[in-house]
């Protein structure tokens, strides 16, 4: 399948550099993040989770209903949704939206978050219950019969889903995302996508190598296994230079905000700081394997590879998805293509300057990652046709 774009639409003005507490919903501004990402041919569009945030169900229809081609996740956790009424959610979505939907699902990375909203399993539980609710979907969409269920988390009986995927489909693009061995077995056996956060190529590698073991483990033939989601938050410019003086001033802002106690929109699984005493807020040490490694590897240096930068990590705690890429619009495409040699198929960019940034990206940088894989598919098909002679 070809390399695909993922990017995330926030629903306000605020960002990581400059927060506004308490803003709301701004409709208008959602619409246009929304047909700003459609315009530029990003392919989807991430809407996040968490405790405290907006409903990604509500958020999702209505992007859907102001774009044409934009794919919208949904982002899910288990315990915040009976799995027959997401199915029926699900599908409702992707019959609105014309077959445009995708679900990724969190386990839960951080137990705090999870008791917000009255969920109390061990990290061991939750990624079973989320097995089963995988489960559960799929024959809940390809089910013609009513059919019971009596499992470890979920019985019911005698269920009966009239509401289908579009396009005459019996699924919906399942994605999964992790870097625990629960998740890569999960994912490898189960998932359609399976989420990364970026790392160095070594690892990133590693990481492919574990899902596709699992998927192997569990009978998936090589064309089915996960597609590879791989997410960055790039600071880009145009020319390396520049990038290099802007991601400074990026970091000074982020770490500024956090000795403040100020947010790190969009972690879906944060960690949350002290807050009411006046004092400055306090990094909490991350329970998610995913944030650990990410902080483990920004010990190596603060450059890694191409251009893969890891000062944001440290800032913000690895608070979610905080790796950067800093360079001009060719180095982060380069670096984006090496990850794509690699066999990561969907390319999560999203920046600190959100919308602004989404644009540029959609101008300078999507163009660029397209062209490189041309070439590179016509460098292939140059080297099978001289093989043939």
């Amino acid at each position: 399948m070809p390399t695909e774009f993922i990017s995330a639409v926030f629903p306000n003005e605020s960002t990581e550099l400059n927060p506004i507490p308490g803003a709301s919903i701004n409709p208008d501004h959602l619409i246009r993040y929304a047909r700003a990402l459609d315009d530029y041919a990003y392919n989807y569009t991430l809407v996040p989770y968490s405790s405290s945030y907006y409903d990604p169900f509500t958020v999702g229809a209505t992007i859907a209903a102001f774009t044409k081609n934009l794919k919208i996740i949904i982002a899910l956790r288990p315990n915040t949704l009976y799995p027959t009424v997401a199915a029926k959610a699900l599908a409702t979505l992707d019959q609105l939206s014309r077959g445009r939907a995708v679900v990724h699902f969190i386990a839960g990375g951080s137990d705090a978050d999870q008791a917000r909203e009255g969920d109390f399993l061990t990290k061991e539980q939750r990624y079973a219950r989320l097995e089963e609710y995988l489960l559960i979907l799929r024959r809940a969409w390809k089910s013609a019969e009513p059919f019971d269920h009596s499992g470890e988390f979920y019985t019911f009986k005698n269920f009966s889903n009239s509401v289908r995927p579009a396009n005459g489909k019996d699924t919906i693009p399942v994605s999964v995302g992790g870097s625990s061995p629960e998740a890569y077995r999960i994912g490898g056996a189960h998932a359609d996508i399976f989420g990364l956060w970026g790392e160095p190529l070594k690892d990133t590698q590693d990481q492919i190598d574990r899902i596709y073991a699992e998927a192997q483990k569990a009978g998936r033939p090589r064309n089915e296994y996960p597609r590879i989601w791989v997410t960055f938050r790039p600071i880009a410019a145009e020319t390396d230079e520049l990038a290099w003086k802007k991601a400074h001033k990026t970091l000074e802002v982020l770490q500024k905000n956090a000795g403040a106690g100020g947010p790190n929109l969009l972690t879906v699984t944060s960690q949350t700081a002290k807050e009411g005493d006046g004092k400055p807020a306090e990094v909490a040490q991350p329970q998610n394997v995913g944030s650990q490694r990410l902080l483990e590897i920004a010990k190596r240096g603060d450059v890694q590879d191409r251009a893969l930068w890891y000062p944001t990590v440290t800032a913000t705690g690895a608070r979610g998805a905080s790796t950067a890429l800093v360079g001009s619009y060719e180095t982060i495409a380069e670096s984006l293509l090496d990850y794509v040699d690699l066999g990561a198929e969907l390319l999560s960019i999203r920046g600190y300057d959100n919308l602004n940034d989404a644009i540029d990206y959609g101008r300078y940088i999507l163009p660029l990652v397209r062209e490189g894989i041309k070439e590179r598919e016509g460098r292939g098909k140059d080297k099978v046709g001289s093989e043939a002679v």
